[in-house]
């Protein structure tokens, strides 16, 4: 079995999220994604997710490309959620791509020994903040 693992607040679910998540789910068997914890995406994004962990969670359980979802914690741990899910393949959106940890490391680099990195192309024009903007304009 060929596991894919991806990662994501996935905050105000948008057809971006459902894209990328399809798209990663064609790549393999079992599609196993991790949802940013609230305290995982202030520390990312400055601001509190406008869902819970736990709603958000639920969301992308309820998706039938989804297998299996936990609450990623934290960006460094990356490697361990990777063994502990078995992971052949990590997923990620390519605004990833090149950048670094706090260990002046990317994932390519981070996770080179324990599973493959392949980067998709995001859903031009839509995002959750752009969402967030509009609705507050």
């Amino acid at each position: 079995m060929y596991t894919i693992i991806t990662f994501g607040t996935f905050d105000l679910f948008h057809i971006g999220h459902l894209n990328i998540l399809e798209r990663a789910a064609k790549l393999g068997d079992r599609l196993v994604v991790g949802v940013s914890s609230d305290q995982l995406n202030i520390n990312k994004k400055q601001r509190l997710p406008i869902y819970s962990c736990e709603e958000r969670m639920r969301i992308i359980k309820s998706l039938k490309c989804v297998d299996e979802v936990f609450c990623e914690e934290s960006l460094e741990d990356k490697p361990e959620y990777c063994k502990k899910y078995n992971a052949d393949l990590m997923v990620i959106g390519d605004d990833w791509k090149d950048k670094k940890n706090d260990k002046g490391i990317t994932f390519d680099e981070q996770l080179n020994d324990i599973c493959n990195v392949k980067y998709l192309e995001r859903t031009p024009s839509i995002s959750t903040t752009q969402i967030i903007e509009k609705i507050s304009t």
